[in-house]
């Protein structure tokens, strides 16, 4: 089973596909796959305290990966459950490195990805912001991200058989197996 999980800014997405992740994989392991970056400086106390609490939810017998190479990482183990989060931060570490913000393209690394999330024979939860929720970005890089993250978000739905929308905390399902 797959099962991308959209949502907004604390919106509640990641704390419900832990619960997914963990009640699909029983005792089983689980692999969690972090793509956040961690703040450069000391300017981000913010995002440090964020991080600390996603990592201090996950249960001792979860694994870390992180990294900003998920295709790589979905790779080297395709059946243990794993849980991806988040693609929005994968997307931006792609369009960095390939200078997206102004004209690069992202489309071998998007190709890339969906072929990966494919081949996974385990659970697997992908935690992706929805962008389609808010005002149309001011700046050009801000719409390039909207953009691509949501012709991203479309082509995973496609690859997986559940999509659930969270909302202050409320999953909503978009797509159920059929």
């Amino acid at each position: 089973m797959r099962i991308l999980v959209l949502g907004g800014i604390r919106s509640g997405k990641s704390r419900w596909a832990e619960r997914a992740v963990a009640a699909a994989a029983g005792t089983a392991p689980v692999r969690y796959i972090a793509t956040g970056a961690l703040p450069t400086g000391p300017d981000d106390a913010g995002w440090t305290r964020r991080v600390a609490a996603h990592r201090d939810r996950r249960p001792a017998h979860w694994s870390t990966v992180e990294t900003t190479d998920v295709a790589a990482a979905l790779r080297t183990d395709a059946t243990t459950a794993t849980l991806v989060d988040d693609i929005g931060g994968w997307l931006t570490a792609v369009m960095d490195r390939r200078a997206a913000w102004t004209g690069g393209e992202v489309g071998a690394d998007v190709s890339d990805l969906l072929a990966a999330v494919a081949a996974v024979d385990s659970p697997l939860v992908l935690v992706s912001p929805e962008v389609g929720l808010t005002v149309v970005p001011a700046t050009e890089a801000g719409r390039r991200f909207a953009d691509e993250l949501g012709e991203l978000n479309q082509r995973l739905a496609d690859e997986c058989d559940r999509v659930v929308l969270v909302v202050a905390g409320q999953p909503v399902p978009v797509k159920d197996p059929s």
